[in-house]
């Protein structure tokens, strides 16, 4: 109400006593401040006095409108105060006292001036309101932002991360206390909805169980200045461990022999292909993440264009219907959405058309995506954040570690320190086995390298020192018990074979004590430098026994299936002495590990010509 229609009340009712009502109504003001101010009359606030004066009803704007409070003119704008005249009326502002400019109390003899401490506690009282205001703002604004973070962690499907029963060790933190990340990223060829057997096509395959058609490995330095990715071409030949599925319990029995390594999705899940992984290359992996052909669809969508180049025009067609169906012309182009799907599983039109060629289109497209985000700012555009978002979710399958919005953030601020010029895409080494392929020895030194954190770019400020090797999961047995072959691979294509060596090497560990060691010459295999093999995780602790008394680096302690027991393999690295001299490490990515640099924006993907069209 005003307080003009209060004092002409008080004049109607006794003019003689309208000092003395003035002087009551003051009081009363007063009393509402304080009132208000120490929340006593919630609900009731005026903007002067109290909602109700005795024998009389407020006049003035009533509070009808949510929020809005009674007592003196409504309040124009949304969160204003009323405070006697409102802020938009002529000559008036906010904190004007309208008592000022009351004829009845000038006409009754007394003008009503405000007191120097009053005004203080009106502000006092304008910033409590303010500070519930915006406490109720943040309140609403957070139940929201709940419900849409719960909604995005339900998109999310989990599964276990290792379903076998062998586990590596995590390495060892560096002085930092920093330890670096390993995520295998899997691609798989599910055709188990609609969506994914239209993009998949083959219907032959539909309802069929799922293969691991894309294998990529994911290092994150732990200094967080680079990252490696290795790829693993589908048709690895490697042996699958046994697998169990958690959810059923189901056993899957370890793989009769090699086979091709996308099998082993199909053990139980990417929890099986996460525990092949460990056991050929013994990185401790911590995170998985997976996604179908439909995700890939859906994400590629999100994040836009991703520039591609082929160096000639391709059909990814060939007479009998195969191929992506990828079409392009020469030069650069954007891919998005199901283009970039048939980008990504191209092989007939791609170099030889093997998986080979595949691995490398996926890691220049991977690459381009990287630059493309920064380019872009994508992350930094809340619209195209949340579609990103709301799409990933919704496409991956991960770990416990991963199964939250929070957690899945986390991991993508880290990736996104790197810069593209610290990131290198390889393949692993790999040599043809009939229409497979299975690791070389380079392949071994490129897990060594990621094993040991030592970036692929060959950009280390300085040679990190050997990390102290991880504890075999099984210990070794006592050495009078440890039963080890000895070899003499000491030919090279300039010398023959070192006579002897199998025999005086075998003779140093019975002299220390291993009583079991014999010399094998049934095979003279050649080694440029000597390595102990082991073929199962249950004798790894016995061969870095073997290596650790004569001096072998851990780094040639190797696994393989080429031995059926521990084997030391004398190298043409020792081919005469007692003592062993372990050569200077090499800490260069092999070059059969094709590594291309992230910011390699210039990498172009040839075309078969029999692909080509005019």
């Amino acid at each position: 109400m005003t307080r003009g229609s209060v004092q002409g009340e008080d004049t109607r009712e006794g003019g003689s006593n309208a000092p003395e009502r003035a002087e009551a109504v003051r009081k009363d003001d007063d009393n509402a401040v304080d009132g208000a101010g120490d929340g006593e009359n919630a609900g009731e606030e005026s903007g002067g006095e109290t909602g109700r004066e005795a024998g009389g009803e407020t006049e003035g704007a009533a509070g009808d409108e949510p929020g809005e409070e009674t007592g003196g003119k409504a309040a124009d704008e949304p969160g204003e105060e009323t405070g006697g005249q409102a802020a938009d009326e002529p000559g008036g502002k906010p904190g004007d006292d309208p008592r000022e400019k009351a004829p009845p109390a000038e006409a009754a003899g007394e003008a009503l001036t405000e007191t120097p401490d009053r005004r203080p506690r009106r502000a006092r009282r304008v910033l409590r309101l303010t500070a519930v205001g915006l406490a109720l703002l943040l309140a609403c604004l957070a139940g929201a932002g709940y419900l849409y973070y719960e909604h995005l962690n339900g998109n999310i499907q989990r599964d276990a991360l290792n379903l076998g029963d062998s586990k590596v060790a995590a390495p060892t933190p560096n002085a930092a206390g920093q330890t670096p990340l390993n995520i295998l990223v899997i691609g798989s060829d599910a055709r188990d909805s609609e969506e994914n057997q239209q993009l998949g096509g083959a219907r032959e395959t539909f309802g069929s169980t799922p293969l691991a058609d894309v294998q990529m490995l994911v290092h994150l330095s732990a200094d967080r200045s680079n990252m490696s990715v290795v790829s693993m071409p589908r048709d690895t030949l490697v042996e699958i461990p046994k697998c169990t599925d958690p959810d059923d319990g189901e056993v899957y029995p370890a793989s009769d022999g090699r086979v091709m390594t996308n099998q082993s999705l199909g053990h139980g899940g990417p929890g099986c292909t996460v525990a092949t992984w460990q056991e050929l290359t013994g990185i401790h992996i911590d995170h998985f993440v997976m996604v179908d052909f439909a995700g890939v669809v859906s994400m590629a969508d999100a994040v836009g264009g991703v520039p591609v180049c082929v160096d000639a025009n391709i059909h990814s067609r060939d007479g009998q219907g195969h191929g992506s169906g990828l079409k392009l012309a020469e030069g650069t182009h954007p891919v998005k959405g199901e283009q970039a799907l048939q980008w990504l599983r191209t092989r007939y039109g791609f170099e030889d058309g093997s998986d080979l060629a595949r691995a490398k289109a996926q890691h220049m497209y991977l690459n381009s995506m990287v630059r493309t985000l920064r380019e872009n700012a994508t992350l930094g555009n809340p619209n195209k954040l949340r579609r990103l978002a709301e799409e990933a979710t919704a496409a991956l399958t991960v770990d416990p570690g991963l199964d939250t919005v929070k957690k899945l953030y986390d991991l993508s601020d880290e990736l996104r320190r790197v810069k593209p010029e610290r990131i290198t895409m390889t393949t692993m080494p790999n040599r043809y086995v009939g229409a497979r392929v299975e690791p070389t020895e380079d392949a071994e030194q490129l897990f060594r390298l990621v094993r040991e954190d030592i970036a692929l770019d060959g950009k280390d400020a300085k040679k990190k020192p050997d990390p102290e090797p991880t504890a075999p999961a099984d210990p070794a047995d006592p050495d009078d018990e440890l039963a080890v072959q000895v070899r003499n691979g000491t030919r090279t294509d300039e010398l023959g074979s070192a006579p002897g060596r199998a025999n005086t090497v075998a003779g140093l560990l019975v002299d220390q004590g291993f009583a079991k060691a014999v010399a094998d010459s049934s095979v003279l295999p050649s080694e440029d430098r000597t390595v102990v093999r082991y073929p199962s995780t249950d004798l790894e602790g016995d061969a870095r026994r073997v290596a650790e008394v004569l001096g072998i680096p851990a780094g040639s302690v190797l696994r393989s299936t080429e031995v059926s027991g521990v084997t030391l393999v004398v190298g043409a690295d020792w081919r005469e002495g007692t003592a062993y001299k372990a050569p200077e490490a090499d800490d260069s990515t092999p070059e059969s590990a094709e590594a291309l640099n992230g910011a390699d924006d210039d990498a172009c993907m040839h075309v078969d010509p029999s692909f080509t069209w005019s």
